[in-house]
């Protein structure tokens, strides 16, 4: 009797701990189906939105684009031997214009006129530096790397064309420099004189989307370093920036006379105050007396272009 007293108490609690187990699964996995589901016990769980809400991609892409422009940046402050022909070569173009060729152009007046050319003609020779570093990324597979973490494709391009900012920066404040060395002045008020600066940077980042564009096309040093000289010399001398484009023949004045680098250079002189030489043939046309808006144009239409391509190819690099 008591045998089996016992044998049934044991039945019984072996059974109610079965039970209990069974429930306190149940329970768990209840709770796990609605975790799973977004549902908590007291509720659904809210998710919040993206930050930024329906701008989330451009904020994405500005702060991922500020971290790669602060790590381009802490590159070149480690080799500073990359800003020597930033450096050099304003100085040299600035030299030989103003003294080997520009007795023959106007002399003294004509080294005032020479800046303005000089300061569109480097501005445009440093998109050769974001062709040529991107592709360096490219081909040591930085690139790869960003494309294995979760980064705006945007953002990675944004933060290379920003960070030659520096560069051309620099370019801007020795071209000055020289400038005032030889002769140069400005003769405008503080408006104008800042209202062309903006427009030189503007024109720097516009250009630095074109050697985007060229570097993830080429994706090697050395096809982008020849890609990115191929364009420059016909845009930079096919233009107004050294001689009046009136003073070119048939179908070249035309291009020069629309050449952007024109625009930038006329629009630079106008806001320093800076007039050609005596007896200097002064182009005319709508973009030589609308320089400066012709050139804020330029830039916004050199963007619009460029930066998709460039966003296209790193979207097509980013798929094989």
């Amino acid at each position: 009797m008591s045998t089996a007293t016992t044998s049934e108490s044991t039945s019984s609690t072996h059974s109610s701990s079965s039970s209990s187990s069974s429930g306190r699964s149940s329970a768990a996995g209840a709770v796990a189906t609605r975790q799973t589901a977004g549902v908590s016990p007291g509720g659904p769980i809210e998710i919040p939105p993206p930050r930024g809400g329906a701008f989330a991609p451009l904020v994405s892409a500005v702060r991922d684009g500020w971290v790669v422009a602060r790590r381009n940046v802490v590159n070149v402050r480690r080799t500073p031997g990359a800003l020597v022909t930033g450096v050099a070569q304003p100085i040299i173009f600035v030299l030989i214009l103003a003294f080997v060729f520009g007795g023959a152009l106007g002399g003294d007046a004509y080294r005032e006129f020479l800046i303005g050319g000089i300061l569109a003609q480097t501005l445009t020779f440093n998109s050769s530096f974001t062709a040529v570093y991107l592709a360096k990324d490219l081909q040591s597979g930085l690139i790869d790397r960003f494309r294995a973490l979760p980064m705006s494709r945007v953002g990675v391009i944004l933060g290379r064309t920003t960070s030659d900012l520096v560069t051309s920066g620099i370019s801007i404040v020795v071209i000055v420099a020289c400038g005032l060395a030889i002769g140069w002045r400005v003769h405008t008020g503080v408006g104008q004189v800042l209202v062309t600066f903006v427009l030189l940077v503007l024109f720097a980042f516009a250009t630095s989307w074109i050697g985007a564009a060229i570097a993830l096309t080429a994706r090697s040093v050395e096809v982008a370093q020849s890609l990115g000289l191929l364009w420059l010399f016909p845009v930079c001398f096919i233009s107004g920036a050294f001689v009046s484009a009136d003073t070119l023949p048939g179908v070249l004045r035309t291009i020069a006379e629309w050449n952007p680098v024109t625009a930038v250079a006329t629009a630079v002189r106008q806001g320093f105050g800076n007039a050609p030489p005596a007896g200097f043939e002064v182009a005319g046309g709508w973009p030589a007396e609308h320089a400066t808006l012709y050139a804020f144009v330029c830039c916004i239409a050199i963007i619009a272009v460029f930066a998709p391509v460039a966003v296209g190819q790193y979207r097509r690099i980013s798929k094989r």
